[in-house]
């Protein structure tokens, strides 16, 4: 564990998820692959999709409206339902076909390997302090059996602006009824996890499962007030 700012009174932790309590590039990938499947099975006008296609189309959707990135699930949503209407599909059958592709999609999304140890350590951290989920992802906490852990979850788009926007970490705070000061936020983006959550006046947390150097960094902008190499570490806290 390393420190680079001194830690006040912690009184609450708080999560991201993607990246930071299991690794999720595998997820997506099997998770899009699946997705893929699901689509191009739907229909005969769908069967040659191509695999970059949802992507295009979020791209597409993201020119026209440029808070639509703030979530993730309907910005999915949406770009299935594009690409089937596009590949010359009516309304009706789109919007069935969106519906039975998104159900796959949750079930794969939540297909997710948590290390034991990282449920060793949230299960002690747990014991002595209120955890929360705040994630900018989709990725469901009771299906992925996280969820015993935190007192509740915050995602992006149901709760507010995505990070590192501080409209999240401001209502953990107001949930838990804790200044943001007294919270300590844990997370693998410098961005999102890190810059976010220092700027609205949290303690922060990077969790470098990667090596990175954060002298090296350029998304390095603000520095946390700890860094840890693996989850465990922060039961040393205790």
């Amino acid at each position: 564990m390393k420190f680079y700012r001194p830690l006040k009174r912690i009184e609450a932790i708080t999560f991201d998820l993607d990246d930071t309590l299991y690794d999720n590039y595998d997820v997506i990938r099997r998770t899009d692959s699946e997705t893929l499947k699901s689509i191009q099975g739907f229909h005969p006008a769908l069967a040659d999709m191509a695999p970059d296609t949802i992507r295009l189309m979020r791209a597409e959707l993201l020119a026209e409206d440029a808070e639509i990135y703030h979530d993730v699930t309907e910005w999915r949503r949406q770009a299935v339902h594009l690409a089937m209407t596009r590949a010359g599909l009516g309304e009706s059958d789109a919007k069935q076909g969106t519906k039975a592709a998104m159900e796959t999609f949750a079930l794969w999304r939540s297909r997710i390997y948590v290390p034991e140890e990282n449920h060793d350590a949230l299960a002690a951290l747990a014991e002595r302090w209120p955890l929360v989920a705040i994630t900018n992802g989709n990725a469901d906490p009771h299906a992925c059996g996280l969820a015993q852990y935190f007192q509740f979850t915050l995602r992006a788009g149901d709760h507010g602006r995505a990070k590192p926007y501080a409209d999240m970490y401001k209502k953990a705070s107001m949930k838990l009824d804790i200044p943001l000061e007294n919270i300590l936020h844990v997370g693998d983006d410098l961005t999102t996890d890190v810059a976010g959550s220092v700027r609205c006046g949290m303690q922060s947390c990077w969790i470098n499962l990667r090596k990175g150097d954060l002298m090296y960094i350029k998304d390095a902008r603000l520095l946390p007030h700890i860094e840890i190499s693996q989850l465990a570490s922060l039961t040393a806290l205790l």
